[in-house]
């Protein structure tokens, strides 16, 4: 699985980098509009998303790792594709689609290529739970929530019903708010 990637640019299209790695391969890595205005220099450093198809072996480059976030947790939506993903990333900052997604707005969601009433509107009930993740916010204890949020949502329980648990959590640490939730889940 390749995460990252670093070497000097190539060539530059508004949607695609080609980048010459130390090793001497060159590797076509799909951008947000955002990443690729802000590649400036010659050498770029990207985190990325690689996703092995039956046809293709493909890259998403990220350049912001909130960006890389976002996109890895659109793509696990039911029907929303990289290219959706990558729509919504170029479209919005991470920060603003967490805006979007608290608000639940469905108009500013439509104005995104590919995207009608009905992905919208399926996108932000999915995403409810995932408005502090995309936020980046990097406080320990808000971490620590994401991580248990998506511990408990591995084990099968169901969004609405982890957010409800965490809530009424008074653990900061990872382990112990998953115990705690666990304990309310339970009941």
């Amino acid at each position: 699985m390749i995460v990252g990637i670093t070497g000097r640019v190539l060539k530059k299209d508004p949607t695609h980098l080609h980048i010459l790695t130390p090793g001497g391969l060159v590797y076509e890595v799909a951008v947000s509009l955002h990443c690729s205005a802000s590649v400036k220099s010659e050498e770029v450093r990207l985190h990325t998303t690689h996703i092995v198809r039956e046809d293709a072996q493909l890259l998403y480059g990220f350049g912001d790792l909130n960006e890389k976030r976002m996109f890895d947790t659109l793509i696990r939506i039911n029907g929303v594709g990289p290219k959706v993903a990558m729509a919504i990333c170029s479209t919005f900052t991470p920060q603003n689609f967490a805006r979007i997604v608290e608000a639940k707005d469905v108009g500013m969601l439509k104005r995104v290529p590919g995207i009608g009433p009905k992905s919208a509107g399926r996108i932000l009930v999915e995403l409810s739970g995932f408005s502090l993740e995309l936020a980046g916010e990097s406080s320990p204890a808000s971490r620590a929530h994401n991580e248990a949020q998506m511990a408990l949502e591995s084990l099968g329980f169901k969004k609405e019903q982890i957010t409800k648990a965490l809530a009424a959590c008074s653990a900061t640490e990872t382990e112990s708010l998953i115990k705690e939730a666990l304990k309310k889940l339970s009941k």
